[in-house]
């Protein structure tokens, strides 16, 4: 019964098909008859305007005939993400009025949220949680920092996704959302409740042997005037020598890089950018600089501007890198607001080099000391400067071989 269902329904379906295409023929759907109103343009633009009449003829078909009243805002809104989609580049959207507060709100660092980093692979497409803040919702579930995100709520997550499943994860305030995490083999389901996020930056302490310590988790804010607090801080207290940790910084601002590379370089490039036109420009540091002995910590998740300024500082020859080689995110991406700054969309414009012509794009950066992190120790969540962490002790060694010490 339920097969021969399914036949009637294609075979209405068809004839449904046929009756449409048979009063389109007959001018059923017929809108030359309307009043039109004319205007004067130039021929660039008429035959612009051209290039988009099928969209235009489709869409009225839709605006007189679908079978109900449709949302013509969010007709035009998925039209709009289909264009940056055409460009197969997983890093140019659109952002919609709310995606667009977000986004800089995410900026400010302060959002009702779960209290998730996340961080999108383009090339298996998978979600990876890069970072759990700390006393968040998401903390407190049990959902932990190498958690591939499989679901939030109804919202199958992937890199294409990752934004939709975002603005899923803000909200109200004490408001549930359920979220999915394969964890190994273990799918895993965990409730959460949203609450106030304060997202801090940077984070620093003093290692042993005059060591100083900052971790930097996203180039945002005013995280370039964070790690310059953190270094005269840590100067203050004595430190000799500096390891700066970018392990799991998916990037950022391109100027934050810059702000930060200004303190330990002076007066140099740091990297360059080239369009399709072969237009370049240069990024370079202004005078005065810190001498300090300087290793970025970095691995596979390292990103971005995280490649920007260990990978720029590395081929000027004023810092030593260690852990494994980096991501390879080469290219730069503008954000453009429209209407007024309601909404917006950032594209990519650029591909960056190293001072020395070297191209980061799929390629990545290779560390000066390989240190890989044991397998059992992958996704752990070692605390601040807690030596037991086996990449930190290898940067804490190469930064103290650089200040001239013997281990």
């Amino acid at each position: 019964m339920k097969r021969r269902n399914m036949i009637l329904c294609l075979v209405l379906t068809v004839l449904l098909a046929v009756a449409a295409v048979s009063a389109h023929a007959s001018g059923f759907f017929d809108f030359s008859s309307r009043q039109k109103d004319t205007v004067t343009i130039s021929r660039e633009e008429y035959e612009r305007l051209q290039r988009f009449s099928k969209m235009d003829t489709i869409l009225q078909y839709v605006e007189e005939w679908y079978y109900q009243e449709p949302d013509i805002d969010a007709l035009l809104e998925n039209a709009t993400r289909g264009l940056l989609y055409g460009l197969d580049d997983p890093y140019s959207f659109y952002y919609n009025e709310e995606e667009w507060a977000d986004m800089w709100q995410d900026d400010v660092g302060e959002y009702a949220g779960v209290g998730l980093e996340l961080l999108g692979n383009a090339e298996d497409y998978t979600v990876t949680v890069a970072r759990v803040f700390r006393d968040t919702p998401s903390e407190r579930a049990g959902i932990k920092k190498g958690d591939i995100l499989v679901r939030v709520d109804d919202i199958e997550v992937n890199f294409y996704s990752m934004q939709s499943a975002v603005n899923v994860m803000r909200g109200e305030v004490n408001a549930p959302v359920e979220i999915e995490v394969l964890r190994g083999d273990e799918y895993l389901t965990f409730q959460v409740k949203r609450d106030i996020i304060h997202i801090n930056r940077v984070e620093y302490t003093m290692l042993e042997d005059q060591v100083g310590y900052i971790m930097l988790y996203q180039f945002a804010g005013e995280s370039d005037q964070e790690v310059a607090n953190a270094l005269r801080d840590l100067k203050q207290q004595g430190a000799t020598a500096l390891i700066l940790d970018l392990r799991d910084n998916g990037g950022g601002w391109v100027d934050h890089a810059v702000g930060i590379a200004d303190l330990f370089m002076d007066e140099s490039m740091l990297v360059y950018s080239e369009d399709r036109y072969g237009n370049r420009e240069e990024f370079k540091t202004a005078a005065g600089k810190d001498d300090i002995p300087l290793v970025f910590l970095v691995n596979g998740n390292s990103a971005s501007a995280s490649e920007i300024l260990s990978g720029g500082m590395q081929d000027a020859g004023r810092a030593k890198l260690v852990g494994t080689l980096t991501y390879g995110k080469g290219i730069i991406q503008t954000v453009i607001g429209l209407d007024g700054d309601k909404d917006g969309f950032q594209m990519t414009y650029a591909q960056y080099y190293l001072p020395s012509g070297i191209p980061v794009h799929k390629i990545g950066i290779t560390p000066d000391v390989i240190s890989e992190m044991p397998e059992e120790l992958a996704n752990q969540s070692f605390a601040l400067g807690d030596m037991a962490d086996p990449q930190l002790r290898d940067a804490w060694n190469t930064v103290r071989e650089l200040r001239g010490e013997s281990i």
